[in-house]
């Protein structure tokens, strides 16, 4: 399987995936709103694209269907949710269903509700697991809610499904946030070397060259999947005093998402 990362060069730092067979060199396109810069590369490598799969239905990640479905014939794949929001889809997905490419790839779909209410994220098969996330888990945090999601609900997907994935799942969200996401976490966690050390490293990186991170590496450096953590918990105590003297998980995770709208 070949995962090419793709920057956008946009204000809103867009990452788009082609995922690829290696033995046939078919393809799934990602997010797609840099269309130009898709192809360019398809047609560099000789990729041939089947689909179009929208991780959920903000503008920024559908944008670009219409023109690459036109010059590509590709299948539009998204959330069963995000019927009639997206135009054209041709496959509503749910959770369990597979994603295959070629002859040799294949993607668990996970119903991953909280950035939007029809989101999903993709999660290869093997054993080095690859996990493409769109806009609910980023490199050191998570997705707003402000636009058709749920916080409830982001801490459910969460808690039931990204936090026990193993610690070698490669993470592939849509946009490159991480040194603003990293400069949150020292916010919050003053003491965290090893987010000192990310942001040391990378806070001068090319996005065209990004580092891609591990969910070992966000447990590290992700305050979001840091909950117990007791200088995140004292931190936060400092903004919201009226916190539980020992507050369950979900109730930090909801401090964090409410702090880091206002950040």
């Amino acid at each position: 399987m070949i995962i090419k990362q793709l920057y956008a060069d946009n204000s809103l730092r867009n990452f788009h995936y082609i995922i690829v067979c290696e033995k046939t060199m078919e393809a799934i396109v990602i997010d797609p709103l840099d269309v130009e810069r898709c192809l360019d590369c398809a047609a560099s490598e000789g990729y041939k694209i089947k689909a179009i799969l929208n991780t959920h239905e903000h503008w920024d990640h559908i944008g670009g269907n219409k023109e690459m479905r036109e010059k590509t014939g590709a299948r539009i794949l998204a959330h069963h949710g995000a019927v009639g929001k997206i135009p054209d889809v041709d496959r509503g997905l749910n959770a369990g269903d597979m994603v295959c490419i070629g002859t040799s790839v294949s993607f668990q779909v996970l119903d991953t509700p909280g950035h939007t209410k029809s989101h999903i994220c993709l999660l290869s098969d093997g054993h080095e697991p690859a996990l493409i996330c769109g806009d609910t888990l980023f490199n050191a945090g998570v997705g707003h809610c402000k636009l058709g999601g749920n916080p409830d609900d982001l801490f459910t997907t969460f808690d039931e499904q990204l936090a026990r994935l193993p610690d070698n799942t490669v993470i592939y969200p849509g946009h490159d946030y991480m040194i603003n996401n990293l400069e949150f976490t020292l916010d919050r966690e003053p003491d965290n070397e090893d987010a000192k050390s990310f942001l040391k490293k990378l806070e001068h990186q090319d996005p065209h060259k990004a580092y891609i991170s591990t969910m070992k590496d966000e447990r590290k450096i992700n305050s979001f999947l840091r909950l117990q953590n007791p200088s995140i918990i004292n931190e936060l105590k400092k903004k919201f005093p009226h916190m539980s003297n020992t507050p369950s998980e979900k109730e930090v995770f909801l401090a964090l998402r409410e702090l880091r709208n206002h950040w």
